[in-house]
């Protein structure tokens, strides 16, 4: 790859997140990372999986005591309820609450099912190819951790 082409990748990157930064304002007190856990959650959910701490971590690939921090600001804020398993009273689960839920579908529902209508023009197959590419930069990035010197 040229050193142009590197550079444009970079400046597309900030574009992303100058993107994410026009999502809609959060409640107060929501962070952009409730929406991805409950996002998670409730993907697996779907599925029906019970979801632990761990299945939330190794998805978002994020480390687990911020996780396990995240996940007790919104067992505190009303959006998720924990509980022992029954078989397993070591194992404890995370579920979204009715809170949750409503919040989820403000931002989910609501505000991409707005947004999918106006990038039509972006194909499935281009969009999973965006994807990928950025996932690839961003693990080349994490483990080569190159330095100017």
């Amino acid at each position: 790859m040229e050193i142009q082409t590197i550079k444009a990748m970079f400046d597309a990157c900030y574009l992303a997140k100058r993107i994410r930064d026009l999502l809609p304002a959060l409640p107060e007190g929501v962070t952009p990372s409730y929406i991805h856990y409950l996002d998670t959650i409730e993907s697996r959910e779907k599925q029906g999986l019970s979801v632990k701490v761990s299945d939330i971590s190794e998805a978002l690939n994020l480390p687990r005591p911020g996780v396990t921090r995240t996940v007790k600001e919104m067992e505190r804020k009303g959006y998720l309820r924990k509980h022992t398993s029954p078989e397993d009273g070591r194992v404890t689960y995370v579920t979204v609450t009715q809170a949750g839920r409503r919040l989820s579908e403000a931002y989910n529902a609501r505000y991409f099912a707005r947004l999918a209508p106006l990038l039509e023009e972006i194909s499935e197959e281009q969009a999973q190819c965006t994807i990928r590419t950025i996932e690839r930069f961003y693990r080349v990035m994490a483990e080569e951790g190159i330095s100017i010197e």
